[in-house]
């Protein structure tokens, strides 16, 4: 990526940071949570890294003393937490259904002030791919900091993601099995550079759309992507999961509309569920949510809300 590629993209990404709120450094302390709908940020030591994340709780937390659901929610490469609650409008769902929100920063990459990426193995970033940034570690580390300071219940832990993040939630399936009881992931398929061999198959929701340039579902070089990574498809990453799961049927179509496709894999081990959303519309963007600042980013689709989506699928799961 040549040097003034980087500057445009970080002073997106500083754009970014005005329009979605205000950026605290890593050295700050951490802010205390003053009221119960309040997204707040902390921090964590790990791998010789101070790192960054932003944690929303509903306002059921503060009303009685039940564990609560965590859903990890990983930004796209170039985003942030914070902007990535502001792209999703994933806080507001879940005070709707009462779970807790926790939006993790990827490592900045060099620039004027660095692009956010996550490791998720052939991608992404100078920082966190090349130089092998523990990220899987980070989420470990963060999952049983949030259990033991926070009412999180260690049985329904949840990730999901977009794009780079999505990439990483693949990688959290393969290596973080003990942890998680299922993932969803948002134009983004797997980059791990060694084979997948989780001890346990987990749920996997994929949602896509036909329009993505960034990532295309058919797999290959995005004609809009930034770094020019090659993507797996997205049928040959569920279909290594549909394996592994020991799935007895291959892709089957579950409903079809114009605005999108619903796919499933049945019969898999353990009663492990894989489903696949193909949307018509969208592009490299959320469903339901708002367009991304950065000129990479497309309006959202609206064949669905994925929160919605995401969430009625997350909650059918728990680890065993």
């Amino acid at each position: 990526m040549s040097k003034l590629l980087f500057v445009i993209l970080s002073l997106g990404i500083t754009l970014g940071t005005y329009l979605f709120g205000e950026h605290r450094s890593a050295s700050q302390p951490a802010l205390p949570i003053t009221s119960v709908d309040a997204s707040v940020r902390d921090t964590l030591r790990h791998a010789g890294q101070t790192r960054l994340y932003w944690l929303h709780v509903p306002p059921v937390y503060k009303q009685n003393d039940e564990l609560l659901p965590l859903v990890i929610a990983l930004h796209g490469g170039g985003g942030s937490g914070q902007q990535f609650e502001s792209q999703s409008k994933l806080s507001e769902k879940a005070d709707q259904e009462g779970f807790i929100v926790v939006y993790p920063d990827g490592l900045q990459n060099p620039g004027v002030l660095g692009l956010r990426t996550w490791n998720a193995g052939n991608c992404c970033g100078q920082i966190a791919s090349v130089q092998h940034v523990d990220d899987v570690g980070f989420m470990r580390k963060l999952i049983d900091k949030l259990v033991a300071t926070r009412r999180v219940d260690p049985k329904k832990v949840y990730a999901l993601g977009h794009s780079n993040g999505a990439m990483l939630c693949y990688r959290l399936a393969c290596e973080l099995p003990d942890k998680l009881a299922a993932i969803a992931a948002n134009s983004g398929t797997m980059q791990v550079k060694t084979a997948c061999k989780p001890n346990r198959v987990m749920p996997i929701l994929h949602v896509h759309s036909q329009l993505d340039r960034n990532v295309p579902y058919t797999g290959g070089v995005g004609t809009k992507s930034i770094n020019k990574q090659w993507n797996s498809p997205v049928d040959s990453t569920l279909t290594v999961f549909a394996q592994l799961a020991k799935c007895t049927t291959t892709k089957q179509v579950v409903k079809a509309t114009d605005k999108y496709t619903f796919y499933k894999w049945a019969d898999c081990q353990n009663g492990t569920e894989i489903q696949y959303y193909l949307t018509t519309d969208g592009g490299h963007s959320w469903p339901g949510g708002t367009k991304a600042v950065r000129f990479i980013g497309d309006s959202p689709s609206d064949a669905f809300v994925n929160n919605d989506l995401i969430w009625a699928f997350f909650k059918n799961y728990s680890l065993p």
